[in-house]
Parts: C-alpha cells; sequence; structure tokens
C-alpha cells in the first residue's frame, strides 16, 4: 500500500503555446531539403518520432516505487494520473499532477534493473515568450523553422533543460529541441534520449 496519500484530480497540462515567433512556413522546395537534412541528421528540424505504445495505469494500482520517486522529486506531489510508455526497448511512466502550490508538473522515470524508479527529468508547459532569449535565438536562426503551438521544458538531472517544440497540428512528439546547459543553447539535430 502506498504510504503517501492520492487525491484523484483529472490533469490536465494545459497548451501555452504562444505564437510569436515571425519565421515563415518553409516552401515546398524548404520543406523537401529539411525532410532530406532530417534522414542524413543534420537538421535542426527532427525526423518523425518512432513508434511508441502507452497504457494508463489505474490510480489504485501505481507501483509503491513510483510514489516514493515522485515524493523524493517533488515533495508533496499530488499525482492525478500515470501512463506507462514503451518506446524503443525502454519503458517510461509519466506521472502527471501538481505541486503542492497547484502548478502543474510531470515526471518522467524509468524502472531500473533491481525494480526502483529514478526520475530522468521534471517537465512542464511554459509559454514560448518564457524561453530564454538565446534558446528562442537559437530556434529563430534555424532555416523554415515554425512557431510552436506547445512547449514544454524539459529539466534533467545534470541542470540540462531541454525545450521540445511543437509544430502546429503535431502534437504527437516534438518538432524541435533546443538544448541548454551551462548558459549555452543550441537546437538538438537528434531527439534527446528522454
Amino acid at each position: 500500500m502506498p504510504t503517501t496519500p492520492f487525491v484523484l484530480r483529472t490533469a490536465s497540462l494545459g497548451v501555452f503555446g504562444a505564437l510569436m515567433m515571425s519565421a515563415c512556413a518553409p516552401s515546398d522546395e524548404t520543406a523537401a531539403d529539411n525532410a532530406t537534412d532530417n534522414a542524413a541528421g543534420d537538421s535542426a528540424l527532427l525526423a518523425d518520432a518512432p513508434e511508441s505504445t502507452s497504457t494508463d495505469i489505474d490510480i489504485s494500482n501505481i507501483p509503491e516505487g513510483i510514489v516514493a520517486a515522485a515524493e523524493a522529486k517533488v515533495p508533496g506531489m499530488v499525482i492525478a494520473e500515470v501512463e506507462k510508455k514503451e518506446r524503443e526497448g525502454m519503458v517510461f511512466f509519466d506521472v502527471e499532477g501538481t505541486r503542492p502550490d497547484g502548478s502543474e508538473v510531470e515526471l518522467d522515470m524509468l524502472q531500473e534493473d533491481d525494480g526502483n524508479f529514478r526520475v530522468v527529468e521534471v517537465q512542464r508547459d511554459i509559454a514560448w515568450d518564457d524561453v530564454p532569449a538565446n534558446a528562442r535565438s537559437a530556434a529563430e536562426a534555424v532555416d523554415g523553422m515554425f512557431a510552436p503551438e506547445r512547449v514544454i521544458e524539459s529539466v534533467q538531472n545534470d541542470g540540462t533543460v531541454i525545450y521540445e517544440l511543437f509544430a502546429p497540428g503535431k502534437t504527437d512528439a516534438p518538432s524541435a529541441e533546443i538544448s541548454v546547459k551551462d548558459g549555452e543553447a543550441k537546437m538538438l539535430t537528434e531527439r534527446w534520449e528522454y
């Protein structure tokens, strides 16, 4: 039985994407060039995400290890839902809920070989305007960049922050990602591991 009490809530990680970028949509020729670059791995616009499967976990059946890992990372977190995702041989658990102040938070966890759960990133939706200027500049410098419809800020355990940018109408996976570490922002040409 879990030692941390749960409050069942409907969590909805709202979409705050602001359409503030002034980049134009790419022409058919530019889009074709980007598709070629994506296949070669040298474009900041990412190829389609690998296939994944998702399974909702009933709130009453959340493994104790998930509860303990969530409490250790975000003390007082109220878990609203948990989803198990499998992608490219890795099994993730998306744990959504709220912080004690009511703000929404999502923890991505991996189950270790010893059965323990490890939080690999802490995520939240943010507005494009709230992304640091150096990260926005890195994105705006990309040919054919889109105005993001949604932005997820993913804080990694080593302090790296990944900004996941979702193109309009493409909600399954980010179409571009920016890494910020030690004040340096750069566009990623391959999807972040998590």
